[in-house]
């Protein structure tokens, strides 16, 4: 059986060939799942029953199951799925009215069951890992929240539960998907992936030239810091991280994003600001400084992410003070765990 949702477009036209189908009914077909988000074969009206009978026989669209969801006060919904083999994902959804915009509609998606990067902050990482999401898994989390609340997804941020460079292809093959005009057509300018500083992956990512934005979690420009809550560092250190940005920006003339858990009394001290300014210096960045959220008593939220913003301007280092979202409700950045997982 073919998982539809797994397939990229050309993919999709060989399938109907290899059922004795002409190729355009790829694109009739997407018209349905992607633009009416259909699940059910019987109900495409333009298809013989002949031909519904030819995708029962061969052919299953992915669909995640909806455990639970919930809404914070700040209009932040998260919601709880469950996969086929009883692993659960969690999801986060988004709304922000922009000006000249209408409304951005975000989604928070996941590509890992749990994560095996273990950073001391990150609740996700805490809760261990299980393995990678397949393609429509990760695809599956657009079409069924559309589905659900009845809205057209417009940007993406791979960072949801899991480091989508540790499911690389997987991740890669989704970008491509989403971006499809003829499937979601986000605009690939408006897909973020994030990254704990895995740096082949960075470099092996650039090549692939798809001009999506990088996150970087630095959340130190202090070596021995860095590595106390995030293993990776021992692994990949900063020297090599910022090589690999700097490859990256090359490659793609984008700015990349780098993410700073601004936590009291660990990175938010002058000689933790020298350093972080050091760190950006020669390479096009933009400093999201995030308040962190306290998964751990041992991590509280530092006050000093305005004076830090105001610091990297005299720097001319873009920086942006993130508004915390979601957070009552488990549902901002490192908050995610699937709720124990399995059930």
């Amino acid at each position: 059986m073919q998982d539809i949702l797994g397939m990229s477009y050309l993919e999709l036209e060989d399938f109907f060939k290899s059922i004795d189908e002409p190729r355009y009914r790829a694109e009739q077909f997407a018209q349905w799942i992607y633009g009416k988000k259909l699940r059910d074969f019987s109900d495409i009206t333009n298809f013989k029953k002949e031909l519904k009978d030819k995708l029962e026989e061969n052919a299953f669209i992915y669909s995640l199951k909806l455990r639970s969801s919930q809404t914070s006060k700040d209009g932040t919904k998260k919601y709880l799925f469950a996969l086929e083999d009883g692993e659960l994902i969690e999801t986060v959804l988004l709304r922000q009215k922009k000006e000249n915009e209408g409304t951005r509609n975000t989604l928070c998606i996941s590509t890992q069951v749990g994560c095996p990067m273990n950073c001391s902050f990150c609740a996700t990482g805490q809760a261990g890992f299980e393995r990678d999401l397949k393609t429509s898994e990760i695809i599956a989390q657009i079409a069924d929240v559309e589905r659900i609340e009845k809205l057209k997804i417009n940007n993406v941020v791979f960072m949801g539960m899991g480091e989508p460079f540790l499911n690389y292809e997987n991740v890669v093959r989704a970008i491509k998907i989403i971006n499809e005009k003829k499937f979601f057509n986000i605009g690939i300018r408006k897909i973020t992936v994030s990254t704990c500083g895995l740096v082949p992956e960075i470099n092996r990512f650039a090549e692939e030239e798809l001009d999506v934005v990088l996150a970087v979690s630095l959340h130190s420009a202090d070596d021995t810091k860095r590595s106390s809550i995030m293993p990776v560092n021992r692994r990949y250190n900063l020297e090599e991280l910022k090589k690999a940005i700097a490859h990256y920006i090359s490659k793609i003339n984008r700015r990349v994003t780098l993410e700073y858990a601004m936590i009291r009394g660990f990175n938010d001290k002058p000689e933790d600001l020298r350093k972080l300014i050091s760190f950006c210096q020669g390479l096009k960045v933009h400093v999201n400084l995030i308040p962190i959220n306290e998964t751990e008593e041992e991590y509280k939220k530092s006050e000093k992410a305005e004076y830090f913003a105001s610091e990297l301007k005299k720097k001319n280092i873009e920086s942006t003070v993130r508004q915390e979202r979601g957070a009552d409700i488990d549902a901002a950045c490192g908050q995610l765990k699937g709720k124990g997982r399995k059930h």
